[in-house]
């Protein structure tokens, strides 16, 4: 259910700000994305599987809380991070 390390690191290539950038809330919002949408593929066979969809809504609130940051931080950078994503906000 997790990202494996070639997809993790071709997201971590793909929204780096700089060379060996993993710690940016861009990168640390597609990974989560990432698992995010792996996880509602999970759900879509595992209906009564509560305890990963618990670990599925810590995340979604993880991801909400770095795109606030980025939001307050730079607005340029968060409208630009939600476009490539695809997230509606």
């Amino acid at each position: 259910m997790s990202v494996t390390a070639e997809k993790k690191t071709e997201i971590i290539n793909d929204n780096a700000r700089a060379k060996g950038d993993t710690g940016s809330p861009e990168v640390q919002v597609a990974i989560i994305t990432s698992r995010i949408q792996t996880l509602t593929g999970h759900f879509k066979e595992h209906k009564k599987d509560n305890h990963s969809r618990r670990g599925l809504l810590m995340m979604v609130n993880k991801r909400r809380s770095l795109l606030d940051y980025l939001k307050k931080k730079d607005v340029e950078r968060y409208n630009a991070l939600i476009a490539k994503l695809g997230l509606r906000k």
